[in-house]
């Protein structure tokens, strides 16, 4: 038998599998693009508008960190700056999320055992993930091109645009390939693959921040940092600024590397083992975990400790950049009017505008901590060592407790360690925000951070099968609506939806106590309406 018999009849399978979840993301990351261009058009009409809002944000190292840097001063130029990393990072996100879904997920819940006594081949499995997975990259560069045409942007640009984001997408997708094979650990290995996700992000991020600036104050050329990420090389492409063609052989280079390695490790590890083995654990437990919150932070701990660890050396480097910012966009209202888009504020010091942006950035953190982290509940229930807990004298709500408290106090350490090292190297710095000030104005994000909780108890227990779709689009969606709303120009309506939206903006605005007091009974209610759904229904694979 060929080590590849069977891959059709599995790539049907995947397909099905998929045919909700992906379509909802490419045609909702199309639809968040074209709302993009006609927020451009809407806000910009003016070539004018356009260079004083670039020339601002070439000249900020922050902005050329989070959304990279600007290629012209054009309508698709500008589309490009704002848009064009969200749109990568998402396709990024795609791959990584389905390659492990078809490949150690399956290992993991005993489905590739199942499949695999029937007449299939060693490396079907493999193959047909990357298949359908790159068939979604196709997909997905094919509609966000189309939004781009559609919107009547040239179709040069629109054809980068598409096609970066596309072999950007198969890149992660190979890379998620040898990550399934390294790890036993369905859930290991996709946070492996998102934390690659992040880190070349970060790497083209400080290679945009430190690069060279033109005599027009608004094209940048990054350093040869950016060169060293997939997502750089996809920036590199730079659709609607003399596109560079030649640059879309690099993500395919790393592809066939990364494929050819899968293939190669596949061969060299047992069916549900990875290469790196999970450790053994201690001869005897500690009395910790007889109870069942001392389980969920032994669950949890290691997964907190790095989002801890890492919010507060991210805040650490924002508070290093408050007086950069005052001293290089003081006067410009174009960068002003940007960052105050951002932080959902507007009339106040650019300073204060900044770290209120920044601690919005936080809150989303702590949210997307949040839903990981809850998520185990359902990793638990489907993979099976829920059902030995609960048929101990534990009750569910006590369990559902439990994980719920240790995200929550996780989140909360994010926050105020996130607002204290911003605070510390502020006033390291000569500014004179104060390390209280920041450390409220990152609490202040947790109410959010809480809703997002609750919505995951709640899909938990109403669609347990769903939930994993539902909490991660319910937190984009929030993302969406409550930061980039405006940017975006999504309607008011959609725009509260978002907790994000409701949050204060410290220090750009005063606390005000009735939208947290909402937030918070929102999410105490989404909570219980959950607890209360799981106890009434049975667990489920």
């Amino acid at each position: 038998m060929s080590a590849y018999a069977g891959t059709g009849r599995l790539i049907r399978l995947a397909v099905r599998r998929d045919r909700v979840q992906l379509p909802i993301w490419i045609a909702g990351s199309a639809a968040v693009l074209a709302a993009g261009v006609a927020a451009v058009v809407d806000e910009f009409p003016e070539e004018a508008e356009r260079v004083a809002a670039l020339r601002g944000a070439g000249g900020s190292a922050a902005v050329l960190l989070m959304r990279g840097a600007p290629v012209g001063t054009d309508l698709g130029a500008t589309v490009n700056f704002r848009n064009y990393a969200f749109m990568l990072v998402l396709a990024a996100l795609m791959s990584t999320f389905a390659m492990i879904r078809h490949t150690r997920q399956n290992e993991e819940t005993g489905r590739a055992e199942m499949i695999g006594a029937g007449g299939v081949g060693r490396h079907a499995g493999l193959t047909a993930a990357l298949a359908v997975t790159s068939g979604a990259n196709l997909l997905f560069g094919a509609a966000l091109t189309g939004a781009l045409l559609g919107s009547g942007l040239a179709a040069d640009g629109a054809l980068a645009f598409g096609a970066a984001c596309a072999v950007t997408g198969t890149a992660f997708a190979g890379l998620t390939a040898v990550a399934a094979q390294l790890f036993q650990s369905a859930r290991t290995a996709n946070a492996c693959a998102a934390t690659a996700v992040g880190v070349a992000y970060l790497v083209r991020g400080l290679g945009d921040a430190l690069g060279e600036r033109a005599p027009d104050g608004i094209q940048v050329t990054g350093t040869w940092l950016s060169w060293l990420s997939p997502i750089g090389w996809g920036m590199q492409v730079r659709p609607y600024g003399e596109e560079r063609w030649w640059v879309l052989a690099l993500p395919v280079v790393l592809l066939v590397v990364c494929v050819l390695g899968a293939f190669l490790l596949v061969g060299r590890r047992d069916l549900g083992a990875g290469l790196i083995p999970d450790r053994p654990g201690p001869a005897t437990g500690s009395r910790a975990l007889l109870s069942p919150l001392g389980l969920a932070w032994r669950l949890n701990r290691g997964l907190t400790l790095g989002w801890v660890i890492g919010s507060a050396v991210f805040g650490v480097g924002v508070g290093s950049l408050g007086r950069t910012v005052n001293d290089a966009m003081s006067g410009n209202t174009g960068a002003s009017k940007l960052i105050g888009q951002l932080a959902n504020a507007g009339g106040a010091d650019l300073v204060d505008l900044f770290f209120a942006a920044m601690m919005n950035v936080f809150g989303v953190l702590a949210a997307g901590f949040v839903v990981q982290a809850l998520l185990r509940l359902r990793s638990e229930e489907a993979g099976g060592p829920a059902e030995a807990v609960l048929a101990t004298a534990v009750g569910r709500a006590r369990w559902v407790a439990s994980h719920l408290a240790c995200a929550v106090g996780g989140a909360t350490a994010m926050l105020v360690l996130a607002g204290a090292g911003a605070g510390i190297a502020d006033a390291a710095a000569g500014g004179d925000t104060g390390v209280v000030t920041l450390i409220g104005a990152g609490l202040a994000q947790l109410p959010a951070a809480l809703v997002l909780a609750g919505f995951v108890v709640l899909v938990f227990g109403a669609l347990p099968r769903l939930a994993v779709t539902l909490a991660w689009a319910g937190l984009a969606v929030s993302i969406a609506g409550g930061l980039l709303g405006d940017v975006l120009g999504l309607p008011q309506a959609v725009r509260d939806l978002s907790p994000f939206r409701h949050v204060p903006s410290i220090p750009a605005v005063d606390v005000s106590a009735g939208p947290i007091v909402a937030l918070v009974v929102t999410a105490a209610a989404l909570a219980a309406a959950g607890t209360a759904l799981f106890r009434r229904r049975d667990l489920t694979s």
